[in-house]
């Protein structure tokens, strides 16, 4: 079929489509789905597709790629969201969003087996047993699993303790019986109601409604001390100490804050990080992130409406308030939205923002140590886009002057190469042509030397060239490559101190960049390693100019040799006050003697 029959045909079914809610369907050349997506009135969205006029290079590709469109009425939008979230997964199209969650994290098993064992597993199986999590820390599993361990005797052996078994003598008890782990319920030692009353208190830990077990254990309690069982008394308060220690150590705000969800993302390149967190009791019961692929550069709000769905389904969340960053795009019925600007629940909101912050760096640092190369190109990547660049800045140079009210005044020039410094490049100036404090005149010096001297020895430019001040010093560094010729064929930029600001030639508006921006990182580091190599040069220079007054002032007496006396001595003073044999074992001596007798002649 050409092209032109595939846009009639595409024409003729986007004007029968129905107005109604539901899912529709974009196929390819071969019959596969490439694109499902979810809307209030089908008709109108999937003609927007064909009429937009501002669509993204990417938007333009899929309608491109689009042979056939199927669509699915649902009764409600939010029906059309759930089915939207389960197509996605199934079939995975290539242009969705996808949902990166390749580990296989734990959960705890509560087994559906008469008197239940518990036990982790990272494999769930739909055979009626309960699951619990998934962990994403697997330490905080063992904790759980500890306490419960403590607190409960639970069997751990795999025996079939059906009723008819246990009346016919089948077992016998185990060490584990022996050591005071499990009550033997295989020989019946323990009713299956007992058993059960315990696998109630240990689900609810887990869920944790640590209060409500802290609230039985307590009647518990007192029932045994009311009859005169103080043994048994001892042993369940020894229980709930355990508990209210790990109640403590989980609450982390308003125990009020009960059964909410809490789910906040972080941004990558073209991907989000989605962090959920389940609330009961003011302590986190469950946390989880996932990294979230964008295909058609998805919003923020349709990227977390997804998470919204997958996140409940995953977890069969019940909660009647979500807490988040931004409103969604539906209503979950009986469900409270909150976008917190205070409080306990924005500490929340925050907490879960860090742990998906922490999950991203993580993650990225997983990237880099497999492909270190990798790395340096994404930053590069970065930089060229943040600073609206047409190359990638692979040799940057970094400029900075020193001066001490005009004395001495010296400038230093720094070049990182992917990323990392190239000391071997690094240069140090004395100001020739500019007497007395002037940075601007200084710089413009510096900058025509610089790269007079490349263009004549025909050596390769930066693509990159940073200057360690604001406009002032800028406009000088543009002045110098207009007279050498090079302005506009090297990205060039000011850097200051007070703020970070970023300024561009012929702007006077800074960019802004994040502080925790890799690009604004890298500029840092060129700015303060160009400081540091100019600092050190100007002390250098300016200890010179100090010894050469009084010292190097004796006939015979060189810097070097004025210089391992002031180290000795510390002062001139001392060294006119010192004996000949302390000079003589610092300089030697010949030039001890012509040092001492100078001071003493003057005397």
């Amino acid at each position: 079929m050409t092209t032109q029959n595939i846009t009639e045909k595409l024409s003729t079914m986007v004007r029968a489509l129905p107005g109604k809610p539901g899912v529709y369907q974009y196929y390819g050349k071969d019959n596969n789905i490439i694109y499902v997506g979810k809307a209030k009135n089908i008709k109108k969205r999937v003609g927007s597709y064909f009429t937009k006029s501002n669509q993204s290079g990417k938007l333009k590709v899929l309608v491109s790629k689009i042979c056939d469109i199927k669509f699915i009425v649902t009764e409600t939008e939010l029906d059309a969201l759930l089915l939207e979230n389960n197509l996605i997964k199934k079939y995975q199209p290539r242009y969705n969003i996808q949902l990166k969650d390749d580990k296989t994290f734990p959960w705890l098993c509560l087994k559906n087996e008469p008197f239940p064992r518990l036990f982790p597993t990272r494999v769930v199986v739909n055979d009626g047993s309960e699951y619990f999590g998934p962990y994403a820390s697997v330490r905080m599993m063992k904790t759980i699993l500890d306490i419960v361990k403590q607190l409960y005797q639970l069997r751990t052996c795999t025996l079939n303790l059906s009723e008819l078994r246990i009346k016919k003598g089948n077992y016998k008890v185990c060490l584990e019986y022996h050591i005071g782990n499990c009550k033997g319920p295989c020989i019946g030692a323990q009713s299956e109601k007992d058993y059960k009353d315990t696998v109630g208190q240990i689900r609810s830990i887990i869920k944790g409604n640590i209060g409500s077990v802290i609230s039985e254990l307590t009647q518990l309690m007192s029932g045994f001390a009311d009859s005169y069982e103080f043994e048994k008394a001892q042993v369940v308060k020894e229980k709930i100490e355990l508990l209210e220690k790990y109640k403590s150590k989980s609450t982390i705000v308003n125990p009020k804050i009960h059964n909410v969800d809490v789910m906040s993302m972080v941004n990558g390149d073209n991907n989000s990080y989605i962090n959920y967190l389940k609330i009961i009791n003011g302590a986190i019961v469950q946390s989880h992130t996932v990294e979230i692929k964008k295909k058609l550069a998805e919003t923020d709000v349709k990227v977390l409406t997804f998470a919204i769905l997958d996140f409940r389904q995953r977890f069969e969340s019940e909660s009647k308030e979500i807490i988040l960053p931004m409103i969604p795009e539906l209503e979950l019925p009986g469900v409270k939205i909150t976008v917190p600007k205070r409080g306990d629940k924005k500490q929340l909101l925050d907490l879960s923002e860090r742990n998906a912050k922490h999950s991203k760096i993580e993650r990225q640092k997983q990237k880099d140590l497999i492909d270190p190369d990798r790395h340096k190109k994404r930053i590069l990547a970065r930089m060229q886009k943040d600073l609206h660049m047409s190359v990638a800045p692979i040799c940057i140079e970094c400029f900075d002057n020193s001066n001490i009210q005009g004395d001495y005044p010296v400038a230093a020039m720094v070049q990182f190469i992917d990323t990392l410094p190239n000391k071997k490049a690094y240069r140090h100036f004395n100001i020739k042509t500019v007497e007395g404090a002037n940075d601007y005149a200084s710089m413009e010096e510096v900058v025509k030397r610089r790269y007079t001297r490349l263009i004549d020895e025909n050596k390769e430019l930066p693509q990159l060239i940073i200057v360690d001040g604001g406009k002032g010093q800028l406009s000088s560094a543009v002045k110098a490559l207009k007279s050498i010729d090079l302005y506009g064929k090297v990205t060039i930029i000011g850097i200051a101190k007070r703020l970070e600001e970023i300024y561009f030639p012929n702007d006077s508006i800074p960019l802004y960049l994040d502080k925790t921006s890799e690009t604004l990182k890298i500029i840092q580091r060129l700015r303060d390693e160009a400081h540091r190599f100019g600092i050190t040069h100007h002390r250098k220079k300016r200890e010179k100019g100090t010894i050469k007054s009084v010292l190097t002032n004796i006939e015979g007496v060189g810097h070097t040799t004025a210089q391992k006396l002031l180290w000795k001595f510390k002062s001139v003073k001392k060294i006119r006050k010192a004996d000949l044999s302390d000079i003589v074992e610092v300089i030697g001596k010949a030039k001890a003697e012509i040092v001492f007798n100078y001071f003493n002649k003057s005397d």
